[in-house]
């Protein structure tokens, strides 16, 4: 089961986290419907102002999460606004670190001046990505997370390179998997500019939550199965209709006896 098994009333519930992207517009232009999706999700991952948001959206974010009690994480990314951050970029390992350290510890001053803090770390786009398979990119994001807090755990693709290079900084790594996302067969994201790489029904992305959740097991493009040992889902803010999107899934899972529930505090 992908999913944490429950120690509650009822033994072997499988738990799951549900998260989105918030925070992404940037001065007077506008992207998702943040105060929405924090009536749904569990875990928000903001914009830390490197592909999107800025110190008042950052800051009007958190609030809104804190007043929700959804969990506040730090989406860190390549400094790209105008690609949003969605193109690889090759950044020296050095400077990777300190880019993700300043966006982190950006994200928890303004979350902590808001009565909460960051309570993980997640990758955005290109880096996350990237990240998920270039081990000296991984361990440039781990060292950041490391040099702030080793207490954050790090949001990531099971099997990621991520995952693999975790263990000598002691950061903990959380598998992640994709609601409104077409998988590859081994187990990576069909890239953006392909054909079906969004899934956009809210029948379908329900129904592969839940299958994700309960089985640990998602159909990939070409029909294969594929396992997703994951502690969280994401549905993407920016994707078309995220919100109705976003609360089809928290339905469906809870139909099926799925306790929805933030993974970090």
């Amino acid at each position: 089961m992908s999913a944490t098994t429950g120690t509650g009333d009822t033994p072997g519930t499988p738990i799951i986290d549900l998260n989105a992207d918030l925070g992404e517009s940037f001065g007077v232009w506008r992207l998702g419907d943040d105060e929405a999706l924090l009536g749904v999700v569990t875990s928000a991952n903001v914009a830390c102002g490197f592909h999107a948001g800025d110190p008042l959206i950052m800051r009007r974010t958190c609030e809104a999460a804190v007043e929700r009690g959804v969990a506040i994480g730090a989406q860190v990314s390549y400094r790209d606004l105008a690609g949003f951050g969605r193109r690889e970029m090759d950044v020296a390992p050095e400077e990777l670190t300190a880019d993700v350290l300043y966006q982190l510890a950006a994200l928890d001053g303004v979350a902590r001046a808001a009565g909460g803090r960051v309570s993980y770390v997640k990758p955005h786009g290109a880096l996350y990505n990237r990240a998920a398979r270039d081990p000296a990119q991984a361990a440039a994001v781990l060292a950041a997370v490391a040099a702030y807090d080793r207490s954050l755990p790090v949001l990531t693709l099971p099997g990621s390179a991520v995952e693999r290079a975790a263990p000598p900084y002691g950061i903990t790594v959380v598998g992640e998997c994709f609601a409104d996302r077409a998988y590859t067969p081994e187990g990576g994201l069909v890239s953006r500019r392909l054909p079906g790489a969004v899934i956009e029904d809210a029948g379908q992305v329900a129904a592969r939550s839940v299958r994700m959740a309960a089985e640990g097991l998602v159909t990939a493009a070409d029909g294969s199965e594929v396992p997703v040992a994951a502690r969280s889902i994401c549905v993407h803010g920016d994707t078309p209709g995220a919100v109705r999107l976003a609360r089809a899934v928290r339905d469906a899972l809870e139909a099926a006896g799925v306790r929805v529930e933030a993974f970090a505090t």
